[in-house]
């Protein structure tokens, strides 16, 4: 049993707590809560990227979902914390767990400032039946010794040369959409959705360049909520040029009720905590709306898109040379799954312009590779000449963001290692290749990535893709590939020009090896004829695919037809950039078929 676990239980003793939720997050639903909201991972030892925490006087529980079912197992081994599978047949719901173990009358305890408002709704609906009530409670930071200090990074601005559309017109497109929706105000709480907005960028989240803020709308003007000293002070006067007034970071909660006090006021409930939703009992009304911000952002502008080709030739380049150094020295040379990730890194970071990873490398070989997202411990294990070596990686360029995934043959493979990575091909060509009517979400499209391992009885517990943010979120909404629905419609926006979004299929066999091939593809309109508008994807990513697991057995000419013609692109783009011994190994890797 942790001990972290037994010091809060005797916190929650205090408060007369009958159970303590403990989710991944920080005050404004980032996906890479920073290491002062790591309350989850403090307690319970698990240090995946996503689960919830439960415990009451004589129980724990930690849900997560599919990609992290191996790490949690081993992570939470012998600390008496339960591991909940989520999605798994005959598993409880956080929710139905929850509404079990609470006793009648019981005290729900939860820090109002991580858990959005969507979620503690439902919790204090949840303690309402039983007859309780919730406290809003930060008990772990009651017990965290040496707890680190909230993140205070500078500020930077995005010159229009990046961003495409200036500040100002940003905030008159939000404002019309506040205007429409009859909203007098309109909080903001997403770090991603204020960074964009305000052409900023930050360092505050890891992989994230974003920075810890609040945002407050009205039709005239702005209240910016950040911490002391981290805006330069001409980027201060720009600011207050475009209507921006800067505010205390700390001061949010306790101005928020006097600037909402009897107006109508726009705000997210997905987003903004249950804390600061809260301070809105003072508003006259409020309205429920995703942030327009949102969705305008994943509609990449024309500036943007440019941009992004640029920032993907960049990072085509320092992956083919990383892919180069792997299959000429693993297996002649001692090379760790550290060391690869950490050559991969000096690659990017000889590209000018780049800022830093996207997240956190995925280099992992062998068995390793059926960790969705795993993470070596110190350098790992030693790559051997056979098998697999799955690089799941990304980047930050001031043109844009990147994330690609290769799987890459280090030696001999089985008959079944190279059926199984042509499946994985098969789909994500396929889906590459897609074309449909405007109006398709992500549901109409994710079976072309699955159709050749459904054919299998095959399948992957993951989205085949997510939306890429412009310089900021790797993972970012509301576009999305995945066959099933998400609950309370999350991730279904309709396909628009403009639009980044992740093809990635995979295959994971538990104890043997993993497999994923993933592209960044930017939709663009095609044709527009007697049965409307069509649209299609345009390949961003320009690494190729390895040839040497390819099983040609299980490809048809139209699979070949578009491998040939993604390396045709590759091929065109990245010659010029590579010479000697690095292009003659580019022309012969991404060779005709």
């Amino acid at each position: 049993m942790r001990r972290e676990i037994e010091l809060l239980r005797e916190a929650m003793g205090r408060h007369g707590v009958s159970l303590c939720l403990v989710p991944t997050a920080d005050a404004h639903e980032s996906e890479y809560p920073g290491e002062y909201f790591a309350a989850r991972k403090y307690l319970s030892g698990f240090t995946g990227s996503a689960g919830t925490l439960a415990v009451s006087a004589g129980w724990a529980g930690l849900w997560t979902d599919a990609r992290y079912f191996l790490q949690a197992e081993r992570e939470l081994a012998g600390s008496g914390v339960t591991l909940y599978r989520m999605g798994e047949e005959g598993v409880p719901s956080l929710e139905e767990e929850l509404s079990d173990r609470l006793p009648e009358g019981g005290v729900l305890a939860f820090d109002g400032t991580v858990v959005n408002r969507r979620l503690g709704s439902s919790l204090k609906d949840l303690a309402s039946g039983k007859g309780g009530r919730v406290l809003l409670l930060d008990l772990p930071g009651e017990i965290w010794e040496g707890r680190p200090a909230l993140p205070c990074e500078p500020v930077f601005s995005l010159d229009l040369v990046y961003a495409g559309e200036s500040r100002k017109e940003k905030l008159s497109r939000v404002r019309a959409r506040m205007q429409e929706a009859g909203g007098e105000l309109h909080v903001v709480t997403a770090l991603d959705d204020i960074a964009w907005l305000m052409n900023l960028r930050g360092n505050d989240v890891p992989c994230n360049p974003v920075f810890l803020s609040y945002l407050i709308l009205s039709m005239e003007r702005a209240w910016l909520f950040v911490q002391e000293g981290t805006v330069p002070g001409d980027i201060r006067k720009e600011l207050l040029g475009d209507g921006v007034e800067l505010r205390e970071y700390g001061a949010f909660f306790e101005e928020l009720p006097s600037l909402c006090e009897g107006k109508t006021v726009m705000a997210d409930s997905r987003k903004v905590n249950e804390q600061a939703w809260s301070c809105l009992g003072v508003a006259a009304d409020i309205v429920d709306l995703p942030n327009p911000a949102a969705v305008f952002k994943a509609v990449k502008n024309s500036v943007e898109q440019e941009n992004l080709k640029k920032a993907h030739v960049k990072d085509g380049i320092a992956v083919t040379k990383f892919l180069y150094w792997l299959k000429t020295q693993a297996g002649k040379k001692s090379v760790t799954e550290g060391e690869a990730a950490s050559y991969l890194e000096q690659c990017r970071k000889g590209q000018e312009n780049y800022l830093g990873p996207s997240f956190a490398t995925i280099a992992a070989y062998g068995a390793h590779g059926a960790i969705v997202h795993y993470q070596a411990e110190g350098d790992g294990v030693r790559l051997l000449p056979e098998g697999f070596f799955l690089v799941d990686s990304g980047g930050h360029y001031l043109e844009g963001t990147t994330d690609v995934t290769r799987t890459v043959a280090l030696g001999p493979l089985t008959a079944g290692q190279k059926k199984h990575f042509t499946a994985v091909l098969k789909g994500m060509l396929a889906l590459g290749d897609a074309k449909f009517l405007k109006g398709c979400r992500g549901e109409s499209l994710d079976y072309a990535a699955r159709e050749p391992l459904w054919a299998m009885g095959l399948d992957y517990h993951h989205g085949t893709g997510h939306g890429v943010g412009y310089l900021l979120n790797v993972h970012e909404g509301p576009n999305a590939f995945r066959w099933r629905p998400p609950s309370e419609g999350a991730g279904t926006a309709v396909f628009l020009p403009g639009m980044v979004t992740s093809d990635e299929p995979g295959l994971y066999l538990a104890g043997e090896y993993g497999i994923r091939t993933e592209n960044l593809l930017l939709c663009k309109e095609a044709e527009k004829n007697e049965y409307g508008q069509f649209l299609e994807f345009e390949h961003l990513t320009m690494v190729p695919l390895d040839l040497e697991a390819v099983d040609w057995e299980e490809m048809d000419r139209k699979d070949i037809r578009r491998l040939n013609r993604y390396h045709a692109k590759v091929r065109e783009t990245l010659s010029p950039y590579l010479e000697g011994e690095e292009l003659k190994w580019l022309l012969e890797a991404a060779r005709e078929v």
